[in-house]
């Protein structure tokens, strides 16, 4: 019995020369992730500022902000897990440990993106054991980390030579996420004069 749970653990941790499967999964999870990862950000500001309360409560924005974000943190993870199964594979220290030598920078920018966002999603679990000054400390670490891995997702493009269509896409995603971001830390009295929202009297 032990014998053929070795064999099979072998068999799915075994490298081969050709395996298209695995990297594709690995792309395909990552364009996915990718894309929630933008969704989440702007969903997060509408959640923030209150934006789009009107057309639903707030228990529901933030409901659905925390699903996005599983679903970004879900398809990250299997495409970081994914680069342990390919022929020039990694170790599990190089996808779990951020900065570690001899790891490629844009490999290193993944990780740390990642792990960010996973420490934002823990925290996020606890908020209510904790300050809300310390959570929202915590969880606005999500705007770098989403730029980190923005970046990562460039390099990774540009390495695999799939930057025209892809990065074309990329941007496509990005570009809301960064202007709701930038109108998030816009004083509202900006906001006011150019009618982005309401003065309130």
């Amino acid at each position: 019995m032990f014998d053929q749970w070795s064999e099979v653990v072998i068999v799915l941790t075994q490298k081969t020369d050709t395996d298209p499967g695995i990297k594709g999964m690995a792309q395909t999870s990552a364009r996915i992730s990718y894309g929630f990862m933008c969704l989440t950000l702007c969903w997060g500001v509408f959640t923030a500022t209150g934006w789009i309360k009107s057309l639903t409560g707030r228990k529901a924005l933030r409901n659905s902000h925390m699903v996005l974000g599983i679903l970004t943190l879900s398809f990250g993870v299997v495409h970081a897990m994914s680069f342990l199964f390919l022929p020039d594979g990694f170790t599990l220290a190089q996808v779990t440990i951020p900065l570690l030598p001899g790891t490629l920078a844009r490999h290193e920018l993944g990780v740390v993106g990642l792990e960010v966002m996973i420490a934002i999603a823990l925290t996020g679990g606890i908020s209510r054991f904790s300050s809300y000054r310390r959570f929202l400390w915590i969880h606005r670490l999500a705007y770098p980390a989403v730029a980190i891995t923005a970046l990562h997702s460039f390099f990774g493009a540009m390495a695999n030579g799939h930057l025209g269509l892809l990065w074309f896409g990329g941007i496509t995603l990005l570009v809301p996420a960064v202007l709701l971001t930038a109108l998030r830390f816009t004083p509202t009295r900006y906001l006011e004069r150019l009618g982005l929202v309401e003065e309130l009297v």
